[in-house]
């Protein structure tokens, strides 16, 4: 992806060996650095849109909205999923915790939901399914 600007298009005089993998380091770290920046705001995405479209339809909209391109899109979408499956398997844990007798953990993030919004003239009735989302 960043190919285009690996040393031989940037200088025009060769850099040396050592210097080229120096450049490469800063540009895996740059890169990192922007794939982790695009899913946490895809996960604020998801929270932000609560309530009116699932987790997975809103990180593919996030995706389109910010017109990120191939590859990074998989890597952005496949990192904020796993992310979302920590959170679940935490808050399955906690809930298993209290169950349990344990003390509740108190969390400062707001209810991840997992299932679409319902209709309120939906004949099953109640809210779609809650769980709290962990650190």
């Amino acid at each position: 992806m960043l190919s285009r600007f690996f040393p031989d298009r940037i200088f025009r005089r060769r850099l040396g060996d050592a210097a080229t993998k120096r450049l490469r380091l800063a540009l895996a770290r740059a890169e990192e650095s922007v794939i982790a920046a695009h899913v946490e705001n895809a996960l604020r995405f998801v929270d932000a849109l609560e309530g009116e479209l699932p987790f997975d339809r809103a990180i593919d909209t996030y995706i389109r909205e910010m017109a990120i391109p191939e590859p990074l899109a998989s890597t952005v979408v496949t990192r904020a999923l796993v992310e979302l499956g920590e959170r679940i398997d935490a808050a399955r844990e906690a809930a298993a915790a209290v169950e349990a007798g344990a003390p509740p953990l108190l969390d400062d993030h707001p209810v991840l939901r997992l299932d679409p919004p319902r209709d309120s003239a939906d004949p099953k009735g109640g809210p779609a399914r809650d769980v709290p989302r962990s650190a």
